[in-house]
Order: structure tokens, then sequence, then C-alpha cells
């Protein structure tokens, strides 16, 4: 068996990124990846969620779902039942997540079906600019086949309208002028 190609997955020791723009750039990606990653939570498991971050600049972010009041009383006392208002809150949120899920799942894929589309055309316009002679040496012997008879095929096309061009011109030297009458 042949030696592995990646490092796969591995342990990262965790330590402050030293360049500022490096750190923001991963804290802006981590933090989509919670709130995606907690998305799905509420989505699969029904759970009332809360999520406080701050950045490295000192702005902080939430997610919290399905409000702030819920998240904290749940956390403060996690026996208590939510009153009616608050079910109805609660519902409502996590319809709005999975309307919002259903929109980026939608979304995502239509990005792929785009990405797909434009490595198809640029694959497409690289063989247009290839000619087709530039490509002969990756034709099979079945390719070769197909070829010549096209080749012959429009050499005959070809030999016909050649043959009826010479004839129109050979008839209208022969043939008196149309004014020859008067």
């Amino acid at each position: 068996m042949e030696g592995k190609k990646t490092l796969g997955r591995r342990k990262i020791p965790l330590e402050k990124i030293e360049k500022e723009a490096a750190r923001y750039s991963s804290f802006s990606k981590r933090r989509s990846g919670l709130y995606k990653k907690a998305s799905e939570l509420v989505r699969e498991f029904d759970v009332n969620l809360g999520i406080v971050l701050s950045s490295p600049s000192g702005k902080s972010y939430s997610f919290v779902h399905p409000t702030t009041d819920v998240a904290i009383d749940r956390f403060i006392n996690p026996t208590t039942e939510l009153d009616l208002g608050a079910q109805l809150v609660a519902a409502e949120a996590r319809n709005k997540v999975i309307q919002n899920s259903d929109r980026l799942n939608e979304l995502d894929a239509r990005e792929k079906a785009a990405k797909e589309k434009i490595r198809f055309m640029d694959q497409k316009n690289e063989a247009r600019v290839r000619c087709w002679w530039e490509s002969m040496d990756q034709f099979n012997a079945e390719d070769i086949t197909k070829f010549e008879g096209i080749m012959n095929t429009a050499e005959g096309f070809l030999n016909v309208q050649l043959k009826q061009l010479e004839d129109g011109a050979s008839s209208s030297i022969h043939s008196p002028p149309k004014d020859a009458d008067s």
C-alpha cells in the first residue's frame, strides 16, 4: 500500500495566531462554522441554544435560538417549562431557522451547479482555442475512421459544388446575350 498523500486530520495545538489579519480571517471562518453547526443542532434536535463570541477586535457576536430570554431562562433553570407565548415564539423561530437552512442549501446547490457550468464552459473554450489538428495525436483508430469518412463526404460535396459552378460558368459563356434581339 502506498503512503498517504496528505497529513489528514490531526490534532493542532491551540495557540494564539500571531498575524493579526490571519487571526481575523480565522475567527470569521470559525464563527461561520459555529453558526452553521448551531443551526443544524436547532433544526435536527429542536434545542434552545445560545452562543456568544467576542472577536479579536472586541466586537461581540451572538447566535440565539429561539430568543435571548428563552435561552437565558433555560440556562438559569433547565427544568423550567416555557409558557404558551414563549412556545409560540420558539416555534416561529424554529420555522425561520428551517426556512433559512433550506434556502442556504438551495443556494449552495446553485453555487455548485454554477461552478460546474463555469468549469465546463472553460473546458469548452479551451478546446475551441485548440485547433482540431493539435489534438490529432489523441485520436484512436475509430476516431480516425470517422474523421476520414467526414473528410470524404466533404470532398464529395465540394466536388459537386465545383462541378455545378463550372457548368454554370460554361453555359453562361455560350448562351446569347439577353438583349441580342434588339
